[in-house]
């Protein structure tokens, strides 16, 4: 599922300074747990550069909900870059939809998470193409597919495959996956291992098909129930979390040194994990609840005051 489908909680199975713009004096999660709004003094302790990982949702976050990169936001993200920080775009976009968003940043080495945490990519300019898939992590999608298909009608459902795309059984509304598709037997979609599988219910509404999901009996997999009728599988215990844990101690990185910023359920454990985790303004109340800080909403560049405060200009 893309960052853009606005995923719901991933469910594993088996200060002193102005506060950004757009921000409430106080926002509360679903716990009723007070999030403070972010400011400067509280990123005072991460001194930008390679002792210390940011990690960045991409869309509701980096990108405006259509696509959209704000040059102050393209800006912010650059300069920090440029600090050496270990600056990590985390999505769930999968390759093919992460890479043109690190071309229009510039970004060229580092590290990424693809796919909610399944796919981890090196970015080198010296590597064919620039990077390379450095890890993987699959499962079998055949007992989720089968589920699932015989407990919503009328679902679409969808496979990553690496590098090329998804093939799925039926094509997807208009603009709902952004990658090149090949519409196969449902048969091919349980054929091999799978790092992701996606699935749509037009003929549902959100609610029932949150009913429906979480009656189901799932098993096996990490899932995310979309703001619409829309559902993502990973291995599981696959995570942003899990995949930036894992780079974090490649990096060599302290573990309180972390910074994420997100807006979406898929984004519920990275913010966790995170020494200083910071919701979007516009983000439900479960995400908030998992944040340290809340900034200001996409449409207010809320990620920028974050960065530039990282950067010692808050």
């Amino acid at each position: 599922m893309t960052d853009r489908a606005r995923s719901e909680p991933v469910t594993a199975r088996g200060v002193g300074q102005a506060v950004a713009p757009g921000v409430e004096p106080r926002a509360t999660g679903s716990a009723g747990t007070a999030v403070e709004p972010f400011t400067a003094e509280a990123v005072r302790h991460l001194e930008p550069g390679p002792e210390i990982m940011v990690a960045l949702d991409i869309d509701g976050t980096i990108l405006m909900h259509d696509g959209a990169l704000r040059p102050s936001v393209r800006d912010a993200v650059r300069d920090l870059a440029a600090t050496g920080t270990h600056l990590v775009l985390a999505t769930g976009r999968s390759l093919m939809g992460l890479l043109p968003v690190l071309d229009a940043l510039a970004i060229e080495r580092g590290w990424a998470v693809a796919s909610n945490g399944a796919v981890c990519v090196r970015l080198d300019p010296a590597l064919p193409g620039g990077h390379e898939v450095s890890d993987v992590v699959t499962f079998d999608p055949e007992p989720a597919l089968r589920l699932l298909r015989g407990r919503v009608p009328g679902g679409l459902f969808a496979v990553e495959k690496l590098g090329e795309g998804f093939w799925v059984t039926h094509p997807f509304p208009p603009g709902e996956l952004i990658e090149p598709v090949r519409v196969v037997d449902f048969e091919d979609l349980c054929a091999a291992p799978a790092s992701r599988v996606t699935m749509r219910a037009p003929l549902l509404s959100a609610g029932d098909f949150r009913e429906v999901i979480e009656g189901s009996g799932l098993v096996g997999v990490t899932y995310a129930i979309g703001w619409s009728a829309w559902l993502d599988l990973t291995p599981p215990g696959v995570t942003k979390a899990s995949a930036l844990e894992m780079l974090r101690e490649r990096l060599e990185v302290p573990a309180g040194a972390t910074l994420a910023v997100g807006d979406g359920g898929n984004d519920v454990e990275m913010l966790g994990w995170a020494g200083v985790g910071v919701a979007m303004g516009e983000a439900a109340p479960h995400v908030l609840a998992a944040a340290d800080l809340v900034t200001g909403g996409v449409a207010d560049d809320g990620v920028v005051p974050v960065l530039r405060g990282l950067l010692g200009e808050g």
